[in-house]
This record gives C-alpha cells, structure tokens and sequence, in this order.
C-alpha cells in the first residue's frame, strides 16, 4: 500500500499563509488599538501588557509576541492616535464644504472650520481632558516621539483645509498653535474655548477669509 503523506499540499499551504498573515495583522491592530484607547481614556501610565490583552480580547502572550516591549506598543499606540486627529482634521473640513453652496469658506464660517479641526468632539470635559493628555505626553519619550514624527499628518490637513479657504502664506502649525494656545488660555480662566479660539483665528486670517 502506497504511503499518504499527512502534510498539506503545497497549494494548501500557500492559501494558508495569506489566511495566517491576515489573523496576525488583525490581532496586531487589535492591541494597537486597546493600548491607543487606554492611553486616551486613562493616560499611558495605563498601558500594561495585561490591561491591553484584556482590553484587546487577546492572549497575554499576544502583546510581547508583536512588540519588543511597552514602549514599542506605546509608540505603535501613539502614531494611530495621530492618525486620529488627522482624519478628524480632514472630517471637519469637509463637513464645513458641505455646509457651503459653494465649496469656499470664509470669515466665521472658515474660523470655525479650523477649530473644529484642532478641537477635539465634545465638550469642555473633553478638551480639558485632551490638552491635560498632551501635556503629560512629553513624560513619555516614545509617545511624544510618536506625536512628533507624525505631526505632519495633522498640518497637512490643516493646510487642505486653507487652501479651502482660499489662505495663502499662513503655516498651518501656526494655526494649530494658535487654536491650542487660546484652548489652554480659556481652560485656565474659565472662559469659553471655542468662542476665544474662533475669535482669534478670525483676526489671524481676517474676516473676508483672508489673510491680513
């Protein structure tokens, strides 16, 4: 009687590998994004391989396997939050189009385009909570790394986002910077966020929606 051989052709093998690849990539994102919720909602002080394996529905085995420590996961962590803020940017600006018969923005209306791109959703509770978060991000060099090296996605959607409205020559960091200052200026003398934030961007691009 011929021998059967227990081992998978090699055409199942081939189909498997894909199959196997797709489950580790999943379960890559899955940690990636518990350890970004964790870090947003508790800080990164929160970050543990337990509370990200219970929070990813995961083996604990899991988050040592796709990264060489909490570091490495922090900063995985931090580049998705990154990438976060920069899709909000990108949503803010296109509901404000839609909002406009044209598809230009100007005075008010493109003032509040912008700060609806740097503000975070929600309320006071949630910007205060969001600036306190970016402060004590510098104490954690990989985050703040993270933050640093993918700055550049959040100003290059602020910068479509002048282009909207018709903005030439202004540094979209310059904005961003200006929104974030009046953010933490407001919180600290218990005055309105949003109404300092659009006032002062009004001046910094005028009216018309031009700059001055």
């Amino acid at each position: 009687m011929p021998e059967t051989s227990t081992e998978p052709a090699p055409s199942e093998g081939v189909r498997a590998e894909p199959r196997r690849q797709a489950r580790g990539t999943a379960r890559r994102d899955a940690i990636v994004r518990a350890a970004a919720d964790l870090i947003l909602r508790e800080g990164p002080a929160a970050v543990t391989h337990r509370a990200v394996a219970a929070r990813a529905q995961v083996p604990l085995a899991a988050t040592t396997y796709y990264f060489t420590g909490l570091d490495d996961l922090i900063g995985a962590a931090g580049r998705v939050i990154v990438e976060g803020w920069a899709d909000h940017a990108r949503d803010a600006a296109a509901r404000a189009v839609r909002r406009t018969a044209s598809g230009r923005l100007a005075g008010s209306a493109g003032a509040d385009a912008v700060v609806d791109a740097v503000l975070p959703p929600g309320g006071e509770a949630e910007v205060r909570g969001f600036y306190e978060h970016l402060v004590g991000a510098g104490r954690y060099p990989a985050l703040a790394h993270a933050y640093a090296e993918g700055r550049h996605q959040l100003d290059a959607a602020v910068a479509h986002l002048l282009t909207l409205l018709g903005v030439h020559g202004v540094n979209p960091a310059l904005l961003v910077a200006v929104v974030d200052g009046a953010a933490v200026s407001a919180l600290s003398e218990g005055r309105d966020v949003r109404g300092l934030a659009v006032r002062l961007v009004v001046d910094l691009l005028g009216d018309d929606g031009e700059q001055r």
